[in-house]
């Protein structure tokens, strides 16, 4: 396969931004607006934005990112929306890894080029769900995909939030296949249970990795169109949840519901320890941590 990904490698971490950014002025436009409830007298929350760097063995450029995080706002108890386009040589683990999945010819060429953007809510109000959301591109000289997906943590289900999330989902994957929701959905419950616990960590969504059908612009298509279906899955949950009452006890799920999330992301979380392992900023990698969490 030619490594001459140039402009593919630039549209795919252009599109990654420009979601970054829509998600971004997306939250902060909810902050703006929710004037009642329980939190309706915080300020507004705003995204406090830094850039991030992967740290290469000889000191060389190695890629980085922006992070974005939002503390203590009306709606969202801490939020992080990163981005980031890194690239190098994966170390001999990161490599073992690759070749175990199927990556062909990592012994011989060990670089790598991965750009994406990566999503995690944490909510103020007991009643509004958490969620996850990430699309990436990932090159190596040898083979390309995309890999991503969203899925929705309610400490509180709601059957018919639940039913809207997994709708907007699917009607984003028909265009591009009527097998993929399906697939993808499957994939997604598998990947977000929790073994040690004997349950998943939410009520999924989908969740896909290594997608390569050879064609390339059919591929990234579909990666956006799963992006273009955050927003309009997620934000009407939030407008129907975030003003409404809670108790003491609903606080209380919702920290123990935050620990079981903890577990599973420093655990078995794929991404989690992808970023660690090449070197990310770990702030970055771990900025999917919630701000406060408890266990009984």
């Amino acid at each position: 396969m030619s490594d001459d990904f140039t402009d593919r490698k630039a549209r795919a971490s252009a599109w990654f931004r420009q979601l970054r950014d829509e998600i971004v002025a997306a939250f902060e436009g909810l902050e703006d607006s929710h004037a009642s409830g329980p939190f309706a007298d915080l300020p507004a929350g705003r995204f406090e934005v830094s850039e991030t760097r992967r740290a290469s063995d000889d000191g060389s450029d190695a890629g980085g990112g922006l992070m974005s995080v939002m503390r203590g706002g009306r709606v969202f108890e801490k939020v992080g929306v990163n981005v980031s386009t890194v690239f190098g040589a994966l170390g001999e683990r990161a490599q073992k890894a690759m070749a175990a999945r199927g990556v062909p010819g990592m012994e011989r060429d060990p670089r790598f080029w991965a750009s994406g953007i990566s999503l995690v809510a944490h909510m103020q109000n007991p009643h509004a769900p958490a969620v996850h959301m990430n699309t990436r591109m990932f090159w190596t000289p040898n083979a390309w995909w995309f890999g991503g997906g969203s899925d929705l943590n309610p400490c509180i289900e709601y059957p018919e939030d639940t039913a809207h999330f997994h709708a907007t989902q699917k009607a984003h994957c028909a265009p591009h296949g009527d097998d993929l929701y399906d697939r993808y959905k499957a994939w997604a419950d598998e990947y977000f249970f929790i073994p040690h616990r004997g349950r998943a960590r939410g009520v999924g969504g989908i969740f896909y990795d290594d997608h390569n059908t050879g064609d390339w612009e059919a591929d990234f298509a579909f990666t956006q169109d799963v992006g273009r279906a955050f927003l309009p899955a997620f934000v009407p949950l939030v407008d129907r949840r975030r003003a409404a009452p809670f108790s003491e006890a609903d606080k209380d799920i919702q920290l123990v519901h935050r620990g079981l999330y903890a577990e599973y992301n420093l655990v078995y979380d794929r991404g989690t320890k992808f970023g660690l392992e090449t070197g990310h900023d770990a702030n970055a990698v771990l900025m999917s941590l919630p701000p406060l969490a408890k266990w009984v």
